[in-house]
Protein backbone atom coordinates (compact mmCIF):
# COMPACT_ATOMS: atom_id res chain seq x y z
CA UNK A 1 0.00 0.00 0.00
CA UNK A 2 1.36 3.41 -0.94
CA UNK A 3 2.26 5.87 1.81
CA UNK A 4 -0.21 8.41 0.38
CA UNK A 5 -3.06 5.92 0.66
CA UNK A 6 -2.11 5.12 4.25
CA UNK A 7 -2.03 8.83 5.07
CA UNK A 8 -5.47 9.50 3.63
CA UNK A 9 -6.87 6.41 5.36
CA UNK A 10 -5.50 7.68 8.67
CA UNK A 11 -7.09 11.10 8.11
CA UNK A 12 -10.47 9.52 7.31
CA UNK A 13 -10.20 7.34 10.42
CA UNK A 14 -9.42 10.35 12.61
CA UNK A 15 -12.38 12.25 11.14
CA UNK A 16 -14.69 9.29 11.85
CA UNK A 17 -13.45 9.11 15.44
CA UNK A 18 -13.93 12.86 15.83
CA UNK A 19 -17.45 12.78 14.37
CA UNK A 20 -18.77 9.53 15.82
CA UNK A 21 -16.74 9.28 19.03
CA UNK A 22 -18.98 11.56 21.14
CA UNK A 23 -22.12 9.71 19.95
CA UNK A 24 -20.60 6.33 20.79
CA UNK A 25 -19.58 7.56 24.26
CA UNK A 26 -23.09 8.87 24.96
CA UNK A 27 -24.58 5.45 24.23
CA UNK A 28 -21.73 3.68 26.05
CA UNK A 29 -22.05 5.70 29.28
CA UNK A 30 -25.85 5.31 29.34
CA UNK A 31 -25.24 1.67 30.33
CA UNK A 32 -22.59 2.39 33.00
CA UNK A 33 -23.22 2.37 36.76
CA UNK A 34 -20.77 5.22 37.42
CA UNK A 35 -22.94 8.29 38.24
CA UNK A 36 -20.08 10.67 37.38
CA UNK A 37 -20.12 9.84 33.64
CA UNK A 38 -16.52 8.86 33.20
CA UNK A 39 -14.07 6.00 33.17
CA UNK A 40 -14.23 3.51 34.69
CA UNK A 41 -17.90 3.28 33.74
CA UNK A 42 -18.62 0.56 36.32
CA UNK A 43 -20.80 -2.47 35.88
CA UNK A 44 -23.23 -2.63 32.92
CA UNK A 45 -26.69 -1.60 34.06
CA UNK A 46 -30.12 -0.51 32.83
CA UNK A 47 -30.68 1.55 36.00
CA UNK A 48 -30.61 4.90 34.16
CA UNK A 49 -33.24 3.72 31.71
CA UNK A 50 -35.40 2.51 34.62
CA UNK A 51 -34.96 5.94 36.21
CA UNK A 52 -36.02 7.52 32.95
CA UNK A 53 -39.13 5.34 32.73
CA UNK A 54 -40.11 6.42 36.25
CA UNK A 55 -39.55 10.14 35.55
CA UNK A 56 -42.92 11.86 35.03
CA UNK A 57 -41.15 14.91 33.61
CA UNK A 58 -39.71 12.76 30.82
CA UNK A 59 -43.16 11.27 30.17
CA UNK A 60 -44.61 14.74 29.66
CA UNK A 61 -41.71 15.88 27.47
CA UNK A 62 -41.92 12.73 25.34
CA UNK A 63 -45.69 13.16 24.90
CA UNK A 64 -45.34 16.80 23.80
CA UNK A 65 -42.48 15.93 21.42
CA UNK A 66 -44.55 13.11 19.90
CA UNK A 67 -47.57 15.40 19.42
CA UNK A 68 -45.43 18.13 17.85
CA UNK A 69 -43.56 15.69 15.59
CA UNK A 70 -46.72 13.98 14.32
CA UNK A 71 -48.55 17.28 13.76
CA UNK A 72 -45.51 18.75 12.01
CA UNK A 73 -45.21 15.71 9.75
CA UNK A 74 -48.90 15.82 8.80
CA UNK A 75 -49.15 19.56 8.11
CA UNK A 76 -45.74 19.91 6.45
CA UNK A 77 -46.37 16.88 4.24
CA UNK A 78 -49.83 18.02 3.17
CA UNK A 79 -48.72 21.57 2.40
CA UNK A 80 -45.40 20.52 0.87
CA UNK A 81 -46.96 17.90 -1.39
CA UNK A 82 -49.57 20.37 -2.65
CA UNK A 83 -46.82 22.94 -3.29
CA UNK A 84 -44.67 20.38 -5.13
CA UNK A 85 -47.57 19.39 -7.38
CA UNK A 86 -48.17 23.04 -8.22
CA UNK A 87 -44.47 23.77 -8.82
CA UNK A 88 -44.10 20.77 -11.12
CA UNK A 89 -46.74 22.17 -13.49
CA UNK A 90 -45.23 25.67 -13.59
CA UNK A 91 -42.75 27.09 -16.07
CA UNK A 92 -39.23 25.96 -15.06
CA UNK A 93 -37.85 29.45 -14.45
CA UNK A 94 -40.78 30.47 -12.25
CA UNK A 95 -40.69 27.15 -10.40
CA UNK A 96 -36.99 27.56 -9.63
CA UNK A 97 -37.54 31.07 -8.27
CA UNK A 98 -40.41 30.01 -6.01
CA UNK A 99 -38.52 26.92 -4.82
CA UNK A 100 -35.56 29.12 -3.85
CA UNK A 101 -37.86 31.42 -1.88
CA UNK A 102 -39.65 28.64 0.03
CA UNK A 103 -36.23 27.10 0.85
CA UNK A 104 -35.06 30.23 2.68
CA UNK A 105 -36.06 28.94 6.16
CA UNK A 106 -33.60 26.07 5.72
CA UNK A 107 -30.73 28.45 4.96
CA UNK A 108 -31.44 30.97 7.74
CA UNK A 109 -30.10 30.48 11.30
CA UNK A 110 -32.72 28.78 13.54
CA UNK A 111 -32.37 31.65 16.02
CA UNK A 112 -33.58 34.12 13.38
CA UNK A 113 -36.48 31.81 12.52
CA UNK A 114 -37.45 31.48 16.20
CA UNK A 115 -37.41 35.24 16.77
CA UNK A 116 -39.42 35.81 13.58
CA UNK A 117 -42.04 33.26 14.65
CA UNK A 118 -42.44 34.90 18.05
CA UNK A 119 -42.74 38.37 16.48
CA UNK A 120 -45.25 37.26 13.82
CA UNK A 121 -47.50 34.78 15.59
CA UNK A 122 -47.25 35.95 19.21
CA UNK A 123 -46.89 39.71 18.81
CA UNK A 124 -48.58 40.12 15.43
CA UNK A 125 -51.42 37.58 15.63
CA UNK A 126 -51.66 37.55 19.46
CA UNK A 127 -51.33 33.78 19.70
CA UNK A 128 -50.31 32.32 23.04
CA UNK A 129 -47.04 30.46 23.30
CA UNK A 130 -47.61 26.72 23.24
CA UNK A 131 -47.70 23.57 21.14
CA UNK A 132 -49.60 25.12 18.18
CA UNK A 133 -46.95 27.82 17.76
CA UNK A 134 -44.17 25.22 18.02
CA UNK A 135 -45.88 23.20 15.29
CA UNK A 136 -46.17 26.28 13.07
CA UNK A 137 -42.46 26.95 13.52
CA UNK A 138 -41.49 23.36 12.76
CA UNK A 139 -43.73 23.27 9.67
CA UNK A 140 -41.95 26.40 8.45
CA UNK A 141 -38.50 24.75 8.59
CA UNK A 142 -39.52 21.23 7.49
CA UNK A 143 -41.85 22.05 4.60
CA UNK A 144 -38.96 22.88 2.19
CA UNK A 145 -37.60 19.35 2.68
CA UNK A 146 -40.99 17.89 1.80
CA UNK A 147 -41.29 20.08 -1.29
CA UNK A 148 -37.84 19.14 -2.57
CA UNK A 149 -38.28 15.40 -1.96
CA UNK A 150 -41.74 15.18 -3.56
CA UNK A 151 -40.71 17.50 -6.39
CA UNK A 152 -37.72 15.29 -7.22
CA UNK A 153 -40.07 12.30 -7.44
CA UNK A 154 -42.46 14.20 -9.70
CA UNK A 155 -39.65 14.98 -12.14
CA UNK A 156 -39.72 11.32 -13.24
CA UNK A 157 -43.51 11.00 -13.02
CA UNK A 158 -45.37 9.94 -16.18
CA UNK A 159 -48.24 12.39 -16.49
CA UNK A 160 -49.67 10.47 -19.43
CA UNK A 161 -51.18 8.03 -16.93
CA UNK A 162 -53.17 10.91 -15.44
CA UNK A 163 -54.34 11.99 -18.89
CA UNK A 164 -55.44 8.40 -19.59
CA UNK A 165 -57.42 8.32 -16.34
CA UNK A 166 -59.13 11.60 -17.20
CA UNK A 167 -59.99 10.28 -20.70
CA UNK A 168 -61.64 7.28 -19.03
CA UNK A 169 -63.89 9.56 -17.01
CA UNK A 170 -61.98 10.01 -13.74
CA UNK A 171 -62.49 13.27 -11.90
CA UNK A 172 -59.46 15.36 -10.82
CA UNK A 173 -59.78 13.99 -7.26
CA UNK A 174 -60.05 10.40 -8.51
CA UNK A 175 -57.01 10.91 -10.74
CA UNK A 176 -55.02 12.17 -7.78
CA UNK A 177 -56.20 9.46 -5.36
CA UNK A 178 -55.99 6.49 -7.72
CA UNK A 179 -53.14 7.42 -10.07
CA UNK A 180 -50.83 10.09 -8.66
CA UNK A 181 -50.91 9.27 -4.94
CA UNK A 182 -49.99 5.56 -5.21
CA UNK A 183 -46.98 6.39 -7.37
CA UNK A 184 -45.58 9.13 -5.12
CA UNK A 185 -46.67 7.65 -1.76
CA UNK A 186 -43.16 6.44 -0.89
CA UNK A 187 -41.74 9.95 -1.34
CA UNK A 188 -44.60 11.42 0.71
CA UNK A 189 -44.11 9.01 3.62
CA UNK A 190 -40.34 9.45 3.47
CA UNK A 191 -40.60 13.23 3.58
CA UNK A 192 -43.05 12.97 6.50
CA UNK A 193 -40.53 10.88 8.45
CA UNK A 194 -37.77 13.40 7.74
CA UNK A 195 -40.03 16.22 8.95
CA UNK A 196 -40.76 14.24 12.13
CA UNK A 197 -37.06 13.58 12.80
CA UNK A 198 -36.18 17.26 12.32
CA UNK A 199 -38.99 18.21 14.70
CA UNK A 200 -37.78 15.74 17.35
CA UNK A 201 -34.26 17.18 17.25
CA UNK A 202 -35.17 20.87 17.35
CA UNK A 203 -34.25 22.86 20.43
CA UNK A 204 -34.07 26.55 19.51
CA UNK A 205 -37.54 27.01 18.02
CA UNK A 206 -39.13 24.89 20.76
CA UNK A 207 -37.40 26.81 23.56
CA UNK A 208 -38.59 30.14 22.12
CA UNK A 209 -42.19 29.18 21.35
CA UNK A 210 -43.31 26.43 23.74
CA UNK A 211 -44.02 28.56 26.79
CA UNK A 212 -44.85 26.02 29.50
CA UNK A 213 -43.78 22.39 29.53
CA UNK A 214 -40.91 20.71 27.72
CA UNK A 215 -40.06 18.82 24.60
CA UNK A 216 -37.36 16.16 24.89
CA UNK A 217 -34.66 18.62 23.77
CA UNK A 218 -35.65 21.35 26.25
CA UNK A 219 -36.07 18.71 28.97
CA UNK A 220 -32.46 17.59 28.44
CA UNK A 221 -31.29 21.20 28.53
CA UNK A 222 -33.10 21.75 31.83
CA UNK A 223 -31.48 18.68 33.37
CA UNK A 224 -28.03 19.75 32.18
CA UNK A 225 -28.44 23.04 34.04
CA UNK A 226 -29.30 21.36 37.35
CA UNK A 227 -27.58 17.98 37.38
CA UNK A 228 -25.43 15.69 35.28
CA UNK A 229 -25.97 11.95 35.46
CA UNK A 230 -26.14 9.09 32.94
CA UNK A 231 -29.94 9.42 32.67
CA UNK A 232 -29.17 12.31 30.29
CA UNK A 233 -27.18 9.87 28.17
CA UNK A 234 -30.16 7.51 28.24
CA UNK A 235 -32.44 10.30 26.96
CA UNK A 236 -29.92 11.14 24.22
CA UNK A 237 -29.73 7.47 23.24
CA UNK A 238 -33.54 7.21 22.97
CA UNK A 239 -33.64 10.39 20.86
CA UNK A 240 -30.77 9.10 18.71
CA UNK A 241 -32.59 5.83 18.04
CA UNK A 242 -35.83 7.62 17.13
CA UNK A 243 -34.02 9.99 14.78
CA UNK A 244 -31.96 7.28 13.09
CA UNK A 245 -35.01 5.04 12.61
CA UNK A 246 -37.04 7.90 11.08
CA UNK A 247 -34.19 8.99 8.82
CA UNK A 248 -33.37 5.40 7.80
CA UNK A 249 -36.95 4.61 6.88
CA UNK A 250 -37.21 7.91 5.01
CA UNK A 251 -34.08 7.24 2.97
CA UNK A 252 -35.27 3.74 2.15
CA UNK A 253 -38.75 4.87 1.13
CA UNK A 254 -37.47 7.72 -1.01
CA UNK A 255 -34.99 5.34 -2.65
CA UNK A 256 -32.07 7.69 -1.98
CA UNK A 257 -28.91 6.49 -3.65
CA UNK A 258 -26.48 9.22 -2.65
Amino acid sequence: MKSGTIGWSAIVLLLLVFLLGPIVLVVFFSFGSNPLIGFPMGQPTFAWYRKLVADTGFHSAFRISAIVAVATALFATAAGTAAALALDRMAPRLARSITAMVSLPVMLPPLVIAIGIVVLFVRGFSLDLGVPVVVLGHVLVTQPFVILIVLSRLKSFDWSSVDAARDLGASPWQSFRLVILPQISAAIVGSALIAASISLDDFIIASFTLGGGNTISTFVWGKLRTTLDPSINAIATVLLILTVVCAGLALRLTRYRG
